[in-house]
């Protein structure tokens, strides 16, 4: 929840002006929802996509505040966040546990499955989960529930995006080998149920990264790409780590 409409302008016209530089990789902007058509226009025609960093996992209704994917297809958007940890935070203060959530995120995944919005399912443990040894039981649970939702092919028209939130602007790091343990551990259980669509899932990495650490965790076998947070409010510092990305690939 950042940034005005001049900020955004401003954000997009450097992201652009660069955006030569990081050909041979997929590249898409979630800006808040008021920004949408703003970043419609300005991305349309070029080789950049978008998304929004939530949906509702209704179609229609009295939902107050909440947007529908079909409002979303009316802006054109590919992709959506959605079980992002800052937006788990919000639902932990109502009192609404992980695992409901988890069901409501396959309720959303399967909505946006439907409206042909690619879904990037966050999954991640908290400080505490991390402490406590429960990032394999944390992480696969959700990964299960997905499977059992919509059964295993569906995940081909889906990203996951691993978010160790213990990692997140706690001042710890999860190592590049750290990461690429917890993705291949995702892709080894998605592989029991169907290897072609496991070998073919793309699998982010969503824990700060930043110039200075994508090229590291990029080179990771099991690691498709990243989810970036702060960092993707500077455009130069955003552009080097599509450009780590674009270089890791060849």
């Amino acid at each position: 929840m950042n940034g005005s409409s001049t900020s955004a302008a401003r954000l997009l016209n450097s992201i652009l002006a660069q955006a030569d530089t990081f050909q041979s990789v997929d590249v898409a902007l979630f800006p808040p929802a008021v920004y949408l058509k703003q970043v419609q226009e300005a991305l349309t025609g070029t080789k950049l996509y978008w998304g929004t960093q939530n949906l509702s996992q209704f179609k229609k209704g009295a939902y107050t505040g909440e947007i529908s994917a079909p409002m979303l297809n009316d802006f054109g958007c590919e992709y959506v966040l959605m079980g992002h940890s800052e937006r788990r935070c919000l639902y932990e203060k109502i009192g609404l546990d992980q695992l409901a959530l988890d069901y409501i995120i396959a309720d959303k995944y399967g909505i946006a499955i439907q409206e042909h919005i690619m879904p990037i399912v966050c999954i991640g443990e908290s400080p505490e989960e991390h402490e406590q040894g429960k990032t394999e039981e944390v992480v696969l649970r959700l990964v299960d529930i997905i499977i059992d939702h919509l059964g295993v092919k569906a995940l081909s028209q889906a990203m996951l995006a691993y978010e160790p939130v213990w990692a997140i602007g706690t001042g710890q790091s999860a190592t590049p080998e750290w990461a690429q343990d917890v993705h291949a551990l995702m892709r080894e259980r998605v592989a029991k149920h169907d290897p072609v669509v496991a070998e073919s899932l793309q699998i982010l990495y969503g824990g700060s990264v930043n110039r200075d650490n994508a090229a590291p965790l990029f080179s990771m076998p099991d690691i498709d790409g990243g989810l970036v947070g702060g960092a993707s409010l500077n455009a130069d510092e955003f552009v080097a780590i599509c450009q780590a990305a674009s270089n890791s690939v060849g």
